[in-house]
């Protein structure tokens, strides 16, 4: 292999570091807002950097507005979002979590049918889902909303997850199926000569081979699913079942807006996912590599 010259290294370095800081220099001012009081990022708005550090914008919504401290002791209103903030992180980690287990399930089901089974329904049948799933969501909610309503699923942490394993499960499917036509065909012929059904293949077999691609899933879904907005706002009324992203949007209010709270909760909001991220970057890169450059 032709090593790079000293010219184009450069060039490659300098595009890394130019996508880097567009993807990191935006949370600057993020995490700098969240770290001071509400009064001081007021008086100044254009200070670069904060003239004093504070984390009583973390110990408010980590304690549920239980812990005001100096800086909100004299504020007469705050919003019900921080009080909501812990039950509502729960909530989100058991709604993510779930989507992503139950996608994880029926997508792996249905990619491994649509790589192993060459029938014409079975693509037709995948492409009219991905192409479903073009329609813009907000079109979906009325209908979603009144077969919820029928069906009880409305204000509950159930309803939330079976409408976003409802829309995810086509790009689950989207994903896996090219990883699993990856995996040699010739590994489950074998287990079936020695007497494995195809389902037993497919799980002894198919799915330790295909965890790099399962953890990539897993991951992509458990996102999607954390960040979602629209679903939980339209299915959950009550305050005991909202989400992260519902709670954050309540922070914006005609009274007054905390601009360094809601700061502070998109930082603890971001912090699973990128813990996630970090945690599984080596299967998630391996996962979507190999899915991709099949064929």
């Amino acid at each position: 292999m032709r090593r790079l010259s000293r010219g184009r290294r450069a060039l490659l370095w300098a595009a890394n570091l130019a996508a880097i800081a567009f993807l990191v220099l935006p949370l600057m001012p993020v995490v700098l807002g969240a770290l001071q009081s509400e009064k001081a990022l007021q008086a100044d708005v254009r200070a670069l950097l904060p003239r004093q550090l504070t984390l009583a914008n973390f110990q408010l919504i980590l304690s549920g507005g239980a812990r005001r401290g100096p800086i909100f002791e004299q504020v007469s209103y705050l919003p019900k979002s921080v009080e909501r903030f812990p039950a509502a992180f729960v909530n989100s980690v058991v709604v993510a979590s779930s989507v992503a287990l139950l996608t994880l399930l029926f997508g792996a089901l249905s990619a491994y049918t649509v790589a192993r089974l060459d029938l014409r329904w079975v693509k037709a049948l995948v492409s009219l889902a991905l192409v479903a799933r073009l329609v813009p969501l907000i079109v979906l909610m009325v209908p979603l909303y009144v077969m919820f309503r029928t069906y009880g699923l409305l204000n509950s942490l159930t309803g939330v997850v079976a409408a976003e394993v409802g829309f995810l499960v086509p790009y689950a499917v989207l994903i896996l199926a090219p990883y699993f036509a990856s995996l040699p065909v010739e590994l489950e012929d074998a287990a079936r000569l020695d007497g494995c059904t195809r389902f037993g293949a497919f799980l002894r077999i198919v799915l330790p081979l295909a965890t790099p691609g399962l953890a990539a899933c897993a991951t992509i879904m458990f996102i999607l699913s954390w960040h979602e907005l629209l679903i939980p706002l339209i299915v959950v009324s009550r305050p005991e079942a909202m989400t992260v992203p519902v709670i954050l949007a309540g922070l914006v209010s005609d009274y007054f807006v905390f601009f360094t709270l809601m700061m502070a909760i998109c930082l603890l909001g971001l912090a699973p996912t990128l813990a996630l991220v970090l945690l599984l970057q080596k299967y998630v890169v391996r996962g979507l590599v190999a899915g991709a450059l099949k064929g």
